[in-house]
């Protein structure tokens, strides 16, 4: 299988900088590889409140020849070399209060995992990419030392992690500055973390995975009840996965598999929304919202009950989650990127909340993976050390035949796989433009409720709400998501809840 080339290459991220620095690698002569990676990178530096070179993260990258792989360079459970009695979780919970409801999670040091995104951008570029790592690094560390500018976006996350970002003194040099947290507006270096991508091209991720720096973060865990060791760094490998293919409505959907699952739910979700024929509804309509909600909340049922996959609940299963529908029915990030040549890279990570850790003398804060308890629902550090974390993430490729037709992910926890579900749906049943399918109203079943954007018709929410409890949102809000998207065609659409930007450019 071959993908056709275009004049153009289309860029979708969650931070213009960051759309910036991948356009400045594509007009360099770099391919999709080398830009999502400059992205990632320059990510770091811009959006420091939802992904870090301390985090964790997935790559789908398509080549001109058709051929696809999942880098799998999501985090590891912590503990090798450590006593059973020692492996107990030590967490700071901190209450993230979001416009509309609110949500706990865990940090501290007891809440990082072992990263791999540092490993996964060098891995992939030395893999896929072709122009020198001083290139690919050049924007990042620009950005770091010379600073940028807290947009309103960032702002938002940052105003929402306060006790994250200011949890240690590093942090509060960082972000709070003069003893005045950062806001809109304001410029946010950091040197360190320029100072450390200058080393890579020459030391690679030695020092950080199994030198001087894995000792430090060893003792520092140890000193403050931390189960990330330095033999859990030296082990970290990056994951060459199949992706999980998953049919819908004559397209094909790739995207990230197991062990990770949320891929898997959207592979069911996409499974029952073919109960009906959703574009007959009416976007919007009382029975379009009463069927999201309706596979929403079975696939909550079928996830409770330990079924991920259409394949794990079998034919009866299947079928009897079919009629339920029918009868019912009446901070993470993410770069997409298609370049000229036929290539696409859809990228997806995330720091979780952030553990509030500092790496010394490199400006990189751990992740919390380990205190998030949507990744660990058979409760936190049941797995032994060295397992990789399942996660809700899932970077996908919708093909047409063998023809790529969108490159698109998302952030937002929970609400990943629903955001990414109404956006296919949106492009495939009602032939929405990639932006109007990204900027359309979103909806999520939390388990209780159903939590729902502005922009529904009054008559669809009353339905609706005649069969389940509803909570209306007065603002579209980053909690339900942020898909960025990009087609082969030249179209890109980064979702406005999370600052989304997106960019065009002539092939060169």
């Amino acid at each position: 299988m071959t993908s056709l080339s275009s004049p153009k290459c289309s860029i979708a991220s969650g931070h213009p900088r960051v759309t910036e620095a991948a356009c400045a690698i594509l007009r360099a002569g770099g391919n999709a590889f080398d830009a999502v990676v400059a992205a990632g990178f320059a990510s770091a530096v811009t959006e420091p409140a939802l992904t870090s070179l301390g985090g964790g993260g997935f790559l789908l990258a398509r080549t001109t020849q058709g051929r696809a792989v999942l880098f799998d360079f999501f985090v590891n459970t912590p503990g090798h070399g450590l006593r059973a009695g020692e492996l107990q979780p030590h967490f700071l919970p901190i209450t993230v209060h979001f416009p509309s409801c609110e949500q706990i999670f865990n940090v501290g040091l007891g809440s990082a995992a072992v990263p791999g995104v540092l490993r996964g951008y060098l891995h992939i570029h030395r893999r896929l990419g072709r122009l020198p790592l001083t290139e690919v690094l050049a924007p990042a560390i620009d950005l770091a030392r010379a600073g940028v500018t807290i947009n309103s976006a960032q702002a938002y996350f940052l105003k929402l992690l306060v006790p994250v970002m200011t949890l240690t003194g590093m942090g509060r040099t960082l972000f709070q500055p003069e003893g005045r947290y950062l806001c809109e507006g304001d410029l946010f270096r950091n040197p360190e973390l320029a100072a450390f991508l200058e080393t890579l091209p020459g030391e690679g991720e030695r020092a950080f995975y199994e030198g001087e720096l894995a000792r430090q973060i060893d003792q520092d865990m140890r000193e403050g009840d931390g189960l990330l060791t330095a033999a859990d760094l030296g082990a970290y490998q990056v994951i060459e996965r199949e992706p999980l293919p998953a049919d819908y409505r004559g397209f094909r959907l790739l995207t990230n598999p197991p062990p990770s699952f949320g891929g898997s739910l959207i592979a069911l979700s996409l499974r029952l929304l073919e109960a009906r024929e959703a574009g007959e509804l009416g976007f919007g309509s009382p029975a379009h919202l009463a069927l999201l909600t309706a596979v929403m909340q079975e696939v909550e049922r079928r996830r409770a009950e330990g079924y991920l996959s259409p394949a794990d609940l079998g034919q009866p299963g299947l079928s009897e989650s079919l009629e339920r529908v029918r009868q019912v029915s009446g901070g993470t990030t993410h770069v997409s990127i298609c370049d000229a040549e036929g290539n696409a890279a859809s990228m997806t990570t995330s720091n979780g909340e952030g553990s509030g850790y500092f790496v010394p003398n490199t400006g990189i804060m751990l992740n919390n993976m380990m205190g998030e308890d949507d990744l660990h629902p058979e409760g936190f550090h049941v797995s032994p050390p060295g397992v990789r974390v399942a996660s809700m993430m899932a970077p996908s490729l919708l093909l047409e035949g063998d023809q790529l037709r969108l490159t698109l992910g998302s952030g937002g926890s929970k609400r990943i796989r629903t955001a990414l579900l109404q956006v296919i749906s949106n492009s495939v049943d009602f032939g929405m433009s990639l932006r109007q399918a990204v900027e359309a109203p979103r909806l999520h079943w939390d388990g209780q409720q159903a939590q729902i954007e502005p922009g529904f018709s009054t008559v669809a929410l009353a339905a609706l709400g005649e069969r389940w409890p509803l909570n209306q949102w007065l603002i579209q809000d980053v909690y339900f998501g942020g898909v960025h998207a990009a087609t082969p065609d030249g179209e890109g659409a980064g979702d406005p809840r999370r600052g989304g930007h997106a960019a065009v450019i002539e092939s060169i």
